[in-house]
């Protein structure tokens, strides 16, 4: 469990930093369209193949996805960002560029501080526990 957390830490700070260094930004390869949100991103096991041969269920991202709405043909974008529920897809149909890229953020940086947590709070005790038992071993 502890590693596919940090694997989920890896990724969502990639996506944070690539959202922060302006990587959805107009791409060179599509300058006809504005960029997909974790669609465009290199985090996608469908990166630049829109033949889409990797099924969205390989994507860590999937966690994140309602059950009902697993099914739908990009997943990824019905992931609730915020308290009011608000998606990709929301902001793609009533929001901006903008206003997307800061909840993204927002919601990057809140799975980033609740993982490192949660991971904080599980090395704790097996520290203290390998701390007790090098005391015993010195007695």
């Amino acid at each position: 469990m502890a590693q596919d957390e940090r694997e989920m830490l890896e990724l969502l700070k990639f996506e944070l930093k690539f959202v922060e260094d302006g990587g959805y930004g107009r791409s060179p390869r599509t300058p006809w369209r504005a960029p997909l949100i974790f669609e465009d991103s290199p985090s996608c096991p469908n990166f630049g193949d829109p033949a889409r041969p990797h099924p969205c269920s390989e994507c860590l991202l999937m966690k994140f996805v309602p059950d009902e709405l697993q099914n739908e043909n990009f997943p990824c974008r019905f992931i609730p960002l915020n308290e009011a529920g608000e998606t990709i897809d929301y902001f793609y149909r009533c929001g901006t560029q903008l206003e997307m890229e800061e909840a993204l953020a927002g919601w990057l940086r809140n799975q980033i501080t609740r993982i490192e947590q949660q991971l904080a709070k599980s090395k704790g005790p097996l520290l203290e526990e390998c701390s007790e038992l090098s005391n015993v071993a010195e007695t």
